[in-house]
């Protein structure tokens, strides 16, 4: 699984093969949940602090999230997207 971004210890990755809704994977100190590309928690465990920082994050780059689970969808190469500072 790609690792699309990763800051304050948080991991960030998205399948290229994944399912639908639209999602991606957050992981921090043993905790794992997957979140919509708003933000939102959809399932899993995230520290609310972790959680809070998630969320900022995807709504900085909500579009990139987009256009990577496109590029995801179409079976190509996922990119980097900027850490929160």
């Amino acid at each position: 699984m790609p690792t699309l971004s990763m800051f304050f210890g948080i991991i960030i990755r998205m399948f290229a093969d994944d399912h639908n809704p639209p999602h991606f994977h957050a992981s921090y100190q043993g905790s794992n949940a997957t979140f919509d590309l708003n933000g939102n928690l959809l399932e899993g465990e995230m520290p609310i602090k972790q959680q809070k920082l998630i969320g900022a994050w995807a709504e900085i780059h909500h579009d990139e999230l987009v256009a990577n689970w496109e590029l995801a969808a179409n079976k190509e190469a996922l990119f980097k997207i900027s850490p929160l500072k």
